[in-house]
C-alpha cells in the first residue's frame, strides 16, 4: 500500500495583490521521483516554499506524512536544498565536513553538541557524494559541481524521507550536470529516497522523474514524462512545435 508523503490541496497564493499560484492540488507518494518544471515566473519555487512553511499560503492546505503543515515538527525527515547559495566564494571559511555537519543540526536538542555517531553520518554521505577526499577543502574553493555535490550532502546527510531541490543544475557543466541526475537517480531507486525537483532541465527530467508536473500559475499537467509527450491536449494547449522543444531538449 502506498504511503502518502506530502498532500496539496487547493492551494493559492499571492504576493502584494498579485496571483502567483492557483487551485494547486497534488499528492506525493513514498518513492515518487517528482519532476517540477514550468517557465520562469510560473510559481515553481513559491509551490515548495509552499510545502515547507518558508512561504504561507493564501488557501488550502499542506499534509506532511499525515500530519498538517503547522503541526509538523519531525522536520528532520525532510532535506531541501535551495537554488544556488551565492555565499559560496573564496572568503567563505566554511570546510566541506563542517557544512555537512550542519545538515544534523535539525534533529537536535540544546545543547546541540556532535558525536561518534554524527561523524560516522557525515563521513558516510560524502562517501556516498564521492567528495571524502575534499572533507578538509573549504567550500569556497570547490568547483560548482563540487559545491552542489556538498549541499546535496548537507541535505541528505539525516537521511530524509523526502528530498526537495529547487534549480540544483543551474551553472553545471553537461556531464556534471548528468553526473548528478544519476546520484539523484540512485538515491530514489537504491535508498527509496522520495524526490521532488524543481528544474528547467526537461528533457534530462523527463528521463528519470516517475512523474512530470507543468506549473505555469496551476497545474497545467501531471503524469508521465511520456503521457505528457504523447497528450493531444497537451499538443493544443502549447502548439505542436513548443511542445516537441518541450520534449526534445539537448
Amino acid at each position: 500500500m502506498s504511503v502518502d508523503i506530502l498532500t496539496a490541496q487547493n492551494l493559492s497564493c499571492g504576493y502584494d495583490g498579485m496571483e502567483v499560484l492557483r487551485d494547486i492540488s497534488f499528492r506525493v507518494q513514498e518513492g515518487d521521483y517528482v519532476g517540477i518544471v514550468g517557465p520562469n515566473g510560473s510559481g515553481k519555487s513559491t509551490l515548495v516554499k509552499m510545502v515547507l512553511g518558508l512561504v504561507k499560503h493564501d488557501k488550502g492546505s499542506v499534509d506532511l506524512f499525515g500530519t498538517p503543515q503547522r503541526e509538523f515538527q519531525d522536520w528532520r525527515k525532510v532535506g531541501y536544498l535551495p537554488q544556488r547559495i551565492k555565499f559560496f566564494n573564496h572568503n567563505f571559511p566554511g570546510t566541506v565536513e563542517e557544512v555537512i555537519r550542519l545538515g544534523l543540526l535539525s534533529k537536535k536538542s540544546f545543547p546541540k553538541r556532535f558525536g561518534k555517531e554524527d561523524e560516522a553520518a557525515v563521513l558516510e554521505t560524502m562517501e556516498k557524494m564521492g567528495i571524502a577526499d575534499l572533507r578538509h577543502r573549504l567550500v569556497g574553493e570547490l568547483s560548482g559541481g563540487q559545491q552542489q555535490r556538498v549541499l546535496l550532502a548537507r541535505a541528505m546527510v539525516n537521511q530524509p524521507s523526502l528530498l526537495i531541490l529547487d534549480e540544483p543544475t543551474t551553472a553545471l557543466d553537461p556531464e556534471t550536470r548528468d553526473h548528478f541526475y544519476e546520484l539523484l537517480d540512485d538515491l530514489n531507486k537504491k535508498s527509496s529516497t522520495t524526490i521532488m525537483l524543481i528544474t528547467h532541465d526537461t528533457w534530462s527530467i523527463g528521463n528519470y522523474a516517475s512523474r512530470f508536473i507543468y506549473v505555469d500559475k496551476k497545474i497545467i499537467f501531471d503524469g508521465t514524462f511520456s503521457d505528457f509527450c504523447k497528450s493531444e491536449e497537451m499538443t493544443i494547449f502549447f502548439g505542436e512545435y513548443a511542445q516537441h522543444l518541450i520534449c526534445h531538449q539537448h
